[in-house]
C-alpha cells in the first residue's frame, strides 16, 4: 500500500518539477476511479461473469456429482469395511483411490481453466474500462486519473460515470 502512495507522490512531484505554477496546481483536475466497482457493477463485468458461468456450469456440476460418488464410496467403505471380504474391500478401497485421484486432477484442471478465462474476461473488461476513462479524461480535461488507492475524498470519484460509459457501450 505505501508503494501506491509513493508512485502517487512521485507523479504529483513530476506535475510539479515540470514547471506547473501554483496557478495551474490550483486548477489540476484529478479523478479517482474504483476498479472492484468497475468488476462488481459495471453491465461488461457482470455479462463476463455470466458467459463464465455459463461455460463451466456443466463441468461444476460433473465434480460435484463425483464428489457425491466418492462421499457414497468413502461410507460405504466405512460401514461395511469390517463385514466385506478382503478381496471386495481392497477392489472397493482401489476403486475410491483411483476415483479420488481423478476427482482431484479434474478439479484443478477446472481450476486452471476457470482462472484462465477469468484473467481473460478481466482483461477485457479492463480494457474497456480504459478506454472509457480516457474518453472520460479527454473530454473533462482531466489531469490525473488514479486506480486502486488507499483513499480518496469521494468528490474526486467518476467510477458511475465510467460505469454509465460502458453500459452505453462507449
Amino acid at each position: 500500500m505505501k508503494v501506491k502512495s509513493l508512485v502517487v507522490a512521485g507523479l504529483l512531484s513530476a506535475l510539479f518539477m515540470t514547471g506547473v505554477t501554483a496557478a495551474e496546481s490550483a486548477e489540476l483536475k484529478v479523478g479517482y476511479v474504483n476498479t472492484q466497482r468497475i468488476f462488481r457493477d459495471a453491465p461488461a463485468a457482470q455479462k463476463a461473469a455470466k458467459k463464465l458461468e455459463s461455460e463451466f456450469s456443466k463441468r461444476d456440476q460433473d465434480l460435484q456429482d463425483m464428489a457425491k460418488k466418492l462421499q457414497g464410496l468413502q461410507e460405504n467403505l466405512e460401514k461395511n469395511s469390517v463385514t466385506m471380504a478382503e478381496s471386495d474391500r481392497r477392489a472397493k478401497e482401489k476403486e475410491f483411490s483411483e476415483l479420488n485421484r481423478e476427482f482431484q486432477r479434474r478439479q484443478r484442471e477446472f481450476r486452471e481453466d476457470l482462472n484462465l478465462r477469468q484473467n481473460e474476461e478481466n482483461a477485457a473488461v479492463i480494457d474497456k474500462a480504459n478506454r472509457a476513462i480516457k474518453q472520460i479524461a479527454e473530454t473533462d480535461k482531466f489531469d490525473l486519473i488514479l486506480q486502486d488507492v488507499v483513499w480518496v475524498s469521494p468528490r474526486l470519484d467518476i467510477t458511475d460515470r465510467v460505469i454509465k460509459a460502458l453500459s452505453e457501450g462507449k
